[in-house]
């Protein structure tokens, strides 16, 4: 199967986009790591995460103006409906989340 491209990713149909811009050497990114996967698991079939080191895609990175990890950008059929940079409590996600499902 070849491999989807962001665009293609994002503009998913019918479930929102969490997109979490990371990097291997970043505390807060560690940090975010399982509020994230807890939310995902929260909202399971409702949305879809993509985690996308910024390291090994700087053109994606690029493409939304990452300038600072972690980066979370929540898509809804492919428009930025929300984006913060910086760790953050699991609520404040979610709350985003469930915004861009209702």
């Amino acid at each position: 199967m070849p491999k989807k491209s962001f665009q293609e990713l994002i503009n998913s149909p019918g479930m929102p986009v969490l997109v979490d811009f990371y990097a291997d050497w970043c505390g807060p990114c560690k940090t975010m790591s399982p509020i994230v996967e807890q939310v995902a698991s929260q909202y399971n079939g409702k949305l879809k995460v993509i985690k996308v080191n910024v390291d090994n895609n700087q053109a994606a990175a690029q493409q939304f103006r990452v300038q600072g990890v972690p980066t979370f950008i929540l898509f809804k059929q492919g428009q930025q409906v929300w984006r913060q940079s910086g760790a953050m409590p699991a609520n404040v996600l979610a709350q985003a989340v469930q915004q861009a499902i209702s």
